[in-house]
């Protein structure tokens, strides 16, 4: 049997994790709606700013956690472009690249090719298309696919080949993109 303290300690415990939740709105998807959505946070320390133009190179060496997933680089692109969308800051202040090697080349098959492959129907491609849609430069790297012997025709037709993943990330880190990896 609890005491009365019991019961007050565990009643002061409960109660005061219901009052440290805060309830926070839904994160909002307006620019790539199958990628992170986005949540407005009022006065933050480092706020978007709508004169910024936002340079970014996305390392996409990673695959999905599973064949159903988006890519990493995807998701965070896309994220990236809805954290725009959500404070009204215009998609063409973002200079977003993406250049995929590595295993993260799977996810830019066409449908076809990754069904074949994985089973399931690419996840992948909508975004991509969105991502081309909003501006994003997509690359895969042609030293990789000749590699791997990966036919050029059978990637999505949203994504250039570029003659080496690592030129062009050197490329546009020289041109001011920061490099993020994913």
């Amino acid at each position: 049997m609890l005491s009365a303290r019991s019961v007050n300690v565990v009643a002061s415990f409960i109660f005061g994790v219901s009052l440290a939740s805060a309830q926070w709105p839904a994160p909002k998807s307006p620019v790539i709606p199958e990628a992170d959505g986005y949540i407005s946070i009022p006065g933050v320390a480092i706020p978007l700013e709508k004169d910024h133009v936002y340079r970014a190179i996305f390392n996409a060496t990673l695959a999905g956690s599973d064949s159903k997933q988006l890519l990493p680089a995807l998701n965070n692109a896309g994220s990236e472009l809805n954290a725009l969308g959500v404070e009204g800051i215009p998609v063409e202040k973002a200079k977003f690249v993406i250049v995929f090697h590595g295993p993260a080349m799977d996810g830019i098959l066409d449908d076809a090719h990754y069904k074949a492959k994985f089973g399931v129907n690419n996840p992948n491609l909508r975004v991509l298309t969105g991502l081309k849609k909003a501006g994003v430069e997509l690359y895969v790297c042609g030293q990789n696919l000749a590699a791997e012997k990966i036919d050029p025709k059978t990637i999505s037709p949203a994504v250039k080949v570029a003659s080496d993943a690592l030129i062009v990330l050197m490329k546009y880190q020289n041109r001011g993109y920061a490099l993020l990896e994913f």
